[in-house]
C-alpha cells in the first residue's frame, strides 16, 4: 500500500496557490446531466472523485473530455442516459447521490446504490429522498430496504420543502431536481454552504432560475430546457485551511493564494484566538505562526457558516501543541473522532466523551505509524507528523488523494520533509 514518510519539518514558509473545490465540482458535474449540450467546467482539481465522478458520467452515457488539460473536464451528456449507476463506481464515493436528480429528470428513472465515501458517520439520504418524493417522485420501499435506491418520476412538480437539517447533498439533490420541475418549488432550511452557491451560479448560467441560494431559503422556478454552459469552479476552502493550519503548527509563515477569507471566516476567527496572525491582502491570505505563542481554545463544528467539519481534525492537530487545554464539540458528523487514536498514538493524549474531545495540549508529538482514517483526518496526522520527533508514517494515503491535489508537492514546496512511497 502505498504511504507518506512525514518528518519533523521546522518552520514552513513560502507561498502556496489552492486548488478548485473538490466539494463544488462534484455537484456541477453531476448537473452537467440536465441538458444534452455540452459543458465546460474549468479549474477542476486533479483528484480521486473527480476520476470517480468522470467515469460514474461515462457510465451513464455521457462524454467525458479531459484532454484539454488536466484541470479542465468537458462533458456532452447527449442522447439516451442509462437510469443505473454501477455499483463498483458508487460504492467508491458518497458523492454518486449527486445524480440522482437529474437522472430522474433525464430518464425518468434513477437506480442507485446507497454510496460509500469516508466512514465518518451514518450520513442517511432520508431528506434527499424527502425532497424527492414531495416534487413528485416514488421511491421503492422493498428496494429501499436492500440498500438501493430504485426511484420513479414522471413529470417532477414544485413544491415547498423544509429539511429537519440543512444537508448540503439533500439541497444540491433538491436543487437539481427542481431547476426543471414544473412550477416553483421553495426549499426551506437549506444548507448555505458556498458549494451550493457555486452549484446554483452554474446551473443559473444554464437557465436556470435560482434565488436566494447561500441562505436558509432557496426559490427555485422550473424552466423547460438547460443548456451547456463555461463554469470556473471556486477555490477549496477545506485545502486552503488545512494550509493554514500548517503555518501555525509549524511556526511559520504563508501567504495562501487563490482563497476567499469569507469562506473561512470561522477558521481565520479561531486561529486569531490561538495567536495565529492572519492578515488578508491583496495577493491572498499571510498566515503568520511565528509571531506569537500559540495558545488553547475551544472549538463547536456547526453547519455553514460555522467552524466546518472539514476542519475539525486538522485544527485539533494544532490543539495538540497549543499552550493549555481545549475542548472540541462535534455536532455534524457522530463518527467523526477516529483521528483522536492516531493522535494519540503520538502522544496527544486526548480523551473522548460522547461529541466532545477534551485535548491537554502542549505536548511533543513523537512520530509514530498512523493511520489516514478518512480524507481530512489523513491531513491532519500529516500536519501533526510535520511537528512530532521522529517518523511518521501515514498508511491509507488513498483518502488523502481523494480531496487534496498535489498535497506533496504543495507541502514540499513550503518546506516540508514529507515523502510519498507508492507500491
Amino acid at each position: 500500500m502505498a504511504k507518506f514518510l512525514v518528518q519533523k519539518s521546522g518552520p514552513l514558509n513560502g507561498e502556496v496557490v489552492i486548488s478548485g473545490s473538490k466539494n463544488a465540482v462534484l455537484p456541477i458535474m453531476a448537473a452537467t446531466l440536465l441538458t444534452e449540450e455540452k459543458s465546460i467546467i474549468k479549474d477542476v482539481p486533479a483528484l480521486r472523485d473527480v476520476d470517480v465522478m468522470c467515469d460514474l458520467l461515462k457510465s451513464l452515457g455521457a462524454e467525458v473530455n479531459k484532454k484539454l488539460d488536466e484541470n479542465t473536464v468537458e462533458v456532452v451528456p447527449s442522447g439516451e442516459l442509462k437510469f443505473e449507476a454501477p455499483f463498483d463506481l458508487v460504492k467508491m464515493m458518497r458523492a454518486s447521490i449527486l445524480v440522482l436528480g437529474a437522472l430522474l429528470l433525464r430518464t425518468g428513472r434513477a437506480l442507485i446504490h446507497l454510496p460509500g465515501g469516508c466512514a465518518i458517520g451514518e450520513r442517511p439520504i432520508e431528506l434527499h429522498l424527502k425532497g424527492l418524493k414531495a416534487l413528485g417522485a416514488e421511491i421503492d420501499p422493498a428496494q429501499l430496504d436492500k440498500g438501493i435506491v430504485d426511484a420513479k418520476a414522471g413529470k417532477l412538480k414544485g413544491s415547498t420543502i423544509y429539511l429537519d437539517f440543512p444537508s448540503v447533498g439533500a439541497t444540491e439533490v433538491i436543487i437539481m431536481a427542481a431547476c426543471r420541475a414544473e412550477g416553483t418549488t421553495i426549499l426551506e432550511n437549506a444548507a448555505q454552504e458556498p458549494e451550493i452557491v457555486d452549484l446554483a451560479n452554474f446551473l443559473n448560467k444554464m437557465g436556470a432560475k435560482i434565488k436566494g441560494a447561500g441562505t436558509d431559503t432557496v426559490k427555485i422556478e422550473g424552466v423547460e430546457k438547460l443548456h451547456g454552459v463555461e463554469h470556473h469552479v471556486i477555490p477549496d476552502r477545506i485545502e486552503a485551511g488545512t494550509f493554514m493550519v500548517s503555518a501555525a503548527i509549524t511556526r511559520g509563515r504563508i501567504l495562501v493564494k487563490n482563497m476567499l477569507p469569507d469562506h473561512l471566516k470561522a477558521v481565520i476567527a479561531k486561529l486569531r484566538e490561538c495567536g495565529v496572525v492572519v492578515e488578508v491582502t491583496d495577493e491572498g491570505v499571510i498566515v503568520d505562526g511565528s509571531v506569537n505563542k500559540i495558545v488553547s481554545t475551544d472549538v463547536k463544528t456547526l453547519p455553514y457558516p460555522g467552524f466546518p467539519t472539514d476542519m475539525q481534525s486538522p485544527f485539533m492537530a494544532l490543539l495538540t501543541v497549543a499552550d493549555g487545554p481545549s475542548i472540541v464539540i462535534e455536532t455534524v458528523f457522530e463518527n467523526r473522532f477516529m483521528h483522536v487514536a492516531e493522535f494519540n498514538r503520538m502522544g496527544a493524549n486526548i480523551k473522548t466523551e460522547g461529541k466532545a474531545a477534551i485535548i491537554p495540549g502542549g505536548k511533543q508529538l513523537k512520530g509514530a505509524p498512523v493511520v489516514a482514517t478518512d480524507l481530512r483526518a489523513g491531513a491532519a496526522v500529516v500536519l501533526a507528523g510535520l511537528v512530532a520527533e521522529g517518523t511518521t508514517e501515514v498508511s491509507q494515503i488513498y483518502h488523502i488523494d481523494r480531496g487534496y491535489e498535489n498535497f506533496v508537492e504543495k507541502l514540499k514546496n513550503l518546506g516540508a520533509n514529507i515523502l510519498r512511497i507508492d507500491d
